[in-house]
């Protein structure tokens, strides 16, 4: 008890540090107010459909026979730091990936829709490729003896799987291309000279 209630009294200050870390460097990266708040808030979502459904798999006992294991009726205390750990950097890998191609093609003209399309369509293959052999190891880890390992490997490839599928095939691109033309405004301090 006193070993969880120490990890986990500091696990709020870091998961502030990481997001507001990642805000200032996509800000800078990217030179937009709006596009690394999508990201976080983004890669938020995929972590916390993987802490949902580790909660209804692993706490709640669901697909026990499929998974080969018993519940113990709670989630091990190490399993959310370490998944947040792992599928944030994975998330924020795959849409730093996909915004540089997006701005690239933004800054050689494009507009707004049109970058964001040839940018998915330049960089998805890619995406999905790496996603699928991220959810295949870690999938291999969900079929372990141990619980801890399968309860990590469960989480990773959902949280890959989600990521890939759901948030950076569909919401990402959806929302960049509703926000427009404000995906790109930055204080007048960090736009790039003429």
């Amino acid at each position: 008890m006193d070993t969880t209630e120490q990890m986990y009294s500091d696990f709020p200050k870091v998961i502030v540090y990481v997001l507001v870390a990642t805000y200032a460097a996509l800000f800078m990266l990217f030179r937009s107010v709006l596009l690394p708040l999508k990201a976080v808030i983004l890669n938020v979502m995929s972590i916390l459909a993987s802490f949902g459904a580790l909660v209804f798999v692993f706490q709640q006992g669901h697909f026990q026979s499929v998974l080969g294991f018993s519940s113990e009726g709670f989630t091990e205390a190490t399993v959310p730091i370490l998944l947040f750990c792992i599928v944030f950097g994975l998330s924020m890998d795959y849409e730093v990936f996909l915004l540089s191609r997006v701005k690239e093609e933004y800054d050689a003209g494009a507009g707004n829709t049109a970058a964001v399309a040839t940018g998915m369509e330049r960089s998805g293959r890619v995406i999905t490729s790496a996603a699928l052999v991220m959810v295949l190891v870690s999938a291999g880890f969900a079929t372990g003896d141990i619980l801890i390992v399968k309860a990590l490997g469960f989480g990773t490839a959902l949280a890959i799987l989600i990521d890939s599928s759901v948030v950076r095939a569909l919401l990402a691109p959806a929302l960049m291309r509703v926000f427009g033309d404000a995906n790109w405004w930055a204080p007048r301090f960090l736009r790039p000279r003429p």
